[in-house]
């Protein structure tokens, strides 16, 4: 059994994108999701924008797309002066980063209207960039994160009532009400509970949203992936717990070395994992981890090292229940012939993957 290297016959020629009608619907949208995935030629001002661009949408027979700068260069266009597509990744919104910092520096994790107005923020432009980005309002943000301190504190073993007004909550049962809708249980009986941590990550090939809570890193997806809503239920009802917005030092480990990965300093991720699923998936995820970066292997060869040589099927649903894209690395896996199937984030993420790690392997 060897590890399968595609020939030059085989290897993509091409970096691939997601179909027109998903980036012009993206366009649209101002999807902050696609940033770094495509970038968007507009044939009437023979200008070309990042998906997020404020100017007004062009109409699709106006456009074409292209999956990185140079590109865009060599069709004809040149950058546009506001959305700045010459510069790297974009960041998360200087508003939104603001916000964020207002609600980890408020005492109580709470910014209200007054708070806004004296930071010189009109809260209607924090609500409507708060969800743009987050896709949640800024006041519900808030909540969140405030019943994630919250958990934290009773668990700690605080009293629950030091706990409700540190947490800015004059009403007990207010207080109590809005965690037992978040938890599923009253604070009094919270102390062995536990919640996910979610961070937003911003990758050159789109969002990444990466839940992590004391056991290690649980899921690490593409925003955009489809089965994602299903997953977040999944990890919600195995391990009986919500998802809060917050951070941790896995959290931050995450990104750091995600950031190393797309820069081609290290290919290779060093997390504490505690991915969720069956004994059979968590050995397959297993052999996953043992592929080198720029390789691949195929279907039926993982079948055949994991013992279950009629089992390519089984090893291809295991594949697509993988909720750690890139730390358990099942884009490296492919067919036989050498072609791309099988990835729940599309094929055109699959294909740069790999097209990166060849790049960058040792």
């Amino acid at each position: 059994m060897t590890l399968f290297e595609p020939s030059a016959a085989t290897a993509p020629l091409m970096t691939t994108l997601p179909s027109t009608r998903t980036m012009y619907r993206a366009l649209s949208r101002r999807d902050a999701a696609y940033e770094g995935v495509f970038f968007t030629g507009v044939k009437t001002t023979g200008i070309f924008c990042r998906p997020t661009c404020r100017a007004k949408k062009p109409k699709p027979e106006n456009v074409e797309f292209f999956p990185t700068v140079n590109e865009a260069l060599h069709g004809g266009y040149r950058p546009c002066r506001l959305c700045r597509p010459m510069d790297s990744t974009k960041p998360v919104p200087p508003l939104v980063e603001r916000l964020r910092r207002a609600v980890e520096d408020a005492a109580d994790g709470r910014v209200t209207d007054k708070d806004l107005a004296a930071m010189g923020v009109e809260p209607s432009t924090a609500r409507r960039q708060f969800k743009a980005y987050h896709g949640m309002t800024f006041h519900a943000y808030q909540r969140a994160r405030r019943m994630g301190l919250a958990l934290r504190d009773v668990k700690a073993g605080r009293p629950v009532i030091d706990v409700q007004l540190a947490r800015g909550y004059e009403s007990t049962s207010g207080f109590r009400d809005a965690f037992t809708r978040i938890f599923g249980q009253p604070p009094r009986n919270a102390k062995a509970g536990a919640c996910l941590l979610a961070q937003r990550i911003e990758t050159p090939l789109g969002t990444m949203l990466a839940l992590a809570d004391e056991e290690g890193l649980r899921l690490l997806e593409f925003a955009d992936r489809r089965g994602l809503e299903r997953e977040l239920t999944l990890l919600r009802r195995r391990l009986k717990c919500a998802v809060v917005p917050g951070g941790n030092v896995t959290l931050d480990e995450t990104r750091r070395q995600l950031a190393r990965y797309f820069a081609g300093e290290s290919l290779s991720f060093d997390l504490p994992l505690a991915p969720v699923g069956s004994e059979f998936q968590r050995r397959v995820w297993a052999e996953l981890g043992k592929i080198a970066p720029g390789r691949t292997r195929s279907y039926a060869d993982m079948a055949e090292r994991l013992g279950v040589p009629k089992g390519p099927r089984a090893i291809g649903r295991a594949n697509g229940s993988n909720m750690l894209a890139l730390v358990i690395p099942c884009h490296r896996v492919i067919r036989a012939d050498g072609s791309l199937c099988g990835y729940a984030g599309g094929l055109w993420r699959k294909q740069r993957l790999l097209e990166h790690e060849r790049k960058y392997a040792p």
